[in-house]
Parts: structure tokens; sequence; C-alpha cells
């Protein structure tokens, strides 16, 4: 197989477009998330400091942020999160599950510009 092709293929124009579109859609649901939270919403755009903020809006230490970096641990820990995230807005499990871990452009969507407010329990 030609090596050019796949070159082309992988970075053509349209998916390099996609990808900056659907990342600033996830930075925008993800500002109004930490916004909602108590936190900068700038905080949202730095890719790892982001996975610490939303350690700590889900209730745990930010330094278990850690945990994302280990391969099979980090598959656990993220849905954990995504759990614990969901009860901190009032959301049940089957949405947590679903919509923050599986989907999470869709469930940040949600709670970021719905009625759902920051609790900690």
């Amino acid at each position: 197989m030609d090596s050019n092709l796949i070159t082309e293929q992988l970075f053509s124009t349209g998916s390099v477009l996609t990808g900056i579109v659907l990342y600033l859609l996830y930075a925008v649901t993800m500002w109004k998330v930490f916004a909602k939270a108590g936190y900068p919403g700038i905080l949202a755009l730095i890719p790892i400091v982001n996975w610490v903020i939303l350690v700590k809006i889900a209730g745990m230490s930010g330094w278990l942020a850690l945990l994302y970096l280990i391969p099979v641990v980090n598959f656990v820990f993220a849905i954990v999160v995504a759990i614990k995230e969901g009860a901190n807005f009032g959301k049940g499990g089957a949405f947590s599950f679903f919509l923050l871990w599986l989907f999470p452009f869709v469930g940040h969507l949600i709670i970021g510009f719905g009625s759902a407010e920051y609790r900690k329990v």
C-alpha cells in the first residue's frame, strides 16, 4: 500500500476540520460544566488539567487524576468519575454511565446548558 495515500487519508482537510470542530464543541461544554461547579472555565482548554478538575468535580482528590495514565485502571476510573460527577449534578447512574462516560459530548452538553445544578454530595 502506498504510504502517501495513507498519509493523505489520515490528515485530509476534512478530518482535521472535523476534529477541530468536535474539540471546540467539547471545550465549550466542559467550560460550562466547570463554571457551574465553581471552577474557572478556561481550565477546560488545558488537556491534563481538565482531568484534574473533572476528578475534583466528582468529589475526589485531584491527585487521583494520575490514575488516568494507567492502562486498565483508567477504564474503570473513568466510569467511577462519570458516576460520581453525575451524582453531584443530580443525575442517576444510567445517565452518568451512558451520557457522561460513553457519550461525554452529549452528557456534558446536557449538564452544561441544562438546568442541572452542582451540589457536592
